[in-house]
């Protein structure tokens, strides 16, 4: 019987290759705790993540122990090592849910520098192009966005290209991701008319 996550996969990309099905197959659902870690800086990242039901985020640590919101990943959401670097070095970063969330886990093969049982296979392939250019387009975009804007205009580019984030992420997360505090962001919401009296 296909599991969900094969499901999820076989909707997105088309029916997939034996061998490739029998991968997908090898997933297990888990749920996650709110805070409870899926990855810790230092561990090496060995798995694909579907979030079916939940919410994750990516964090950093810096020195003195503060918290930088890298990214987040809700229902949908697929979630995994793309390149090689990242499969075979330990993760420098956290990854834990932001609450109880039903996470789908799929083993990547051992030995980081194997290929996935589903590389050569177009549909997959192309997947692996698109996520990869969402990822250096969010990088630019974020880049820039820290340069040239201010606080409001990046909090505002927030709410036009992820209103789920601002519906369903804390906000100081939120605020952290932004690169501002959480006092900073609840007034610029009140000066923004977000918030009701």
């Amino acid at each position: 019987m296909s599991s969900s996550l094969t499901l999820f996969l076989t909707e997105l990309l088309g029916p997939p290759p034996p061998p490739v099905k029998a991968w997908w197959d090898r997933a297990d659902p888990h749920i996650w705790a709110r805070g409870q870690p899926l990855l810790h800086a230092g561990a090496v990242w060995q798995h694909l993540w579907w979030v079916e039901r939940g919410a994750l985020r990516l964090y950093y640590l810096d020195r003195e122990g503060a918290e930088s919101n890298k990214n987040f990943f809700l229902d949908g959401a697929l979630c995994w090592p793309i390149t090689p670097a990242l499969r075979e070095q330990p993760a420098m970063f956290h990854v834990e849910p932001l609450e109880d969330s039903v996470v789908w886990s799929l083993p990547l093969p051992a030995d980081p520098r194997q290929p996935l049982p589903s590389a050569g296979w177009a549909p997959w392939v192309a997947l692996e192009h698109r996520v990869l250019c969402a990822l250096l387009d969010g990088k630019m975009q974020r880049e820039q966005q820290f340069l040239q804007l201010s606080a409001r205009q990046r909090y505002a580019g927030l709410l036009e290209q992820h209103p789920r984030w601002a519906e369903r992420i804390p906000l100081r997360h939120l605020a952290s991701y932004l690169g501002m505090t959480d006092v900073s962001l609840s007034r610029l919401r009140s000066q923004m008319g977000l918030i009701k009296g």
